[in-house]
């Protein structure tokens, strides 16, 4: 694609209104700006807002390297009204991962702190930033379910109740299920499994955003690095929303 990144993201966005807007992210582009980010989603708000004078502002955060929806506020109360639902745990978040080896249990959940790794070399640096389960963490909870498998390769959807650094790509390893394509918290054979890529997408989130209205709903479709594998493991094209990201209002 020969269009810019901010004019990429344009055609990106999954859902807009007058108070937020979704966008489905490119696995290895930084939602911040910083030493050795490059270009990141934070320079594409003027390309994202209609007002110059009110530039869309992001309400939460998504790796680097994980695709799918990151939700944005478009102007400072609905900022405000975002992070009091984030804070709630009343944003509904569905991840897909692919991940080697297979849950003890086909459902369950995974209860366990985490808190940064002591021996962390740039504790400021979010890429070289590592966290730990320790008794000491801080709560982190999320919720596994199998949804297919091929080999030793397992898709699963998680839904984190908490909202901490690299919790879904902790909790799978602990359990003996790396992310395939995870380099912090993978082996080899996890990385070589997926090709370099991380194999973790942001799939949806459910959004209580206005009063006595429906949630808002808005689905990302499986990225084009971790088809091959979701469909190994099962996933049907036809009937999961295999298609470019349009936009909505």
């Amino acid at each position: 694609m020969n269009d810019s990144l901010p004019a990429q993201m344009l055609k990106r966005v999954l859902y807009q209104d007058a108070w937020l807007l979704v966008l489905d992210k490119p696995a290895g582009i930084a939602v911040h700006g910083g030493p050795g980010n490059g270009l990141h989603i934070g320079a594409c708000r003027e390309k994202l807002g209609s007002d110059p004078r009110q530039l869309p502002e992001l309400a939460h955060r998504l790796d680097r390297l994980t695709s799918g929806c990151l939700i944005f506020g478009r102007h400072r109360q609905a900022l405000r009204r975002l992070g009091k639902l984030f804070a709630a745990g009343l944003v509904e978040k569905c991840y897909w991962a692919i991940v080697l080896g297979k849950p003890l249990a086909d459902s369950g959940r995974l209860d366990a702190a985490l808190r940064p790794c002591a021996d962390n070399i740039h504790p400021q640096s979010s890429r070289s930033r590592r966290m730990e389960v320790h008794p000491d963490g801080e709560p982190a909870c999320t919720d596994f379910q199998v949804r297919g498998a091929f080999g030793d390769l397992t898709w699963l959807e998680l839904h984190p109740r908490t909202g901490k650094t690299h919790q879904i790509r902790v909790h799978c390893a602990a359990m003996g299920c790396p992310v395939v394509g995870d380099p912090l918290y993978g082996s080899r054979q996890t990385v070589r499994k997926g090709g370099s890529s991380l194999q973790l997408h942001a799939r949806s989130v459910i959004i209580p955003l206005y009063p006595d209205q429906t949630p808002i709903a808005v689905v990302a479709p499986p990225p084009p690095h971790m088809l091959p594998l979701l469909i190994a493991c099962g996933l049907d094209p036809a009937t999961s929303g295999c298609t470019s990201p349009a936009s909505s209002d």
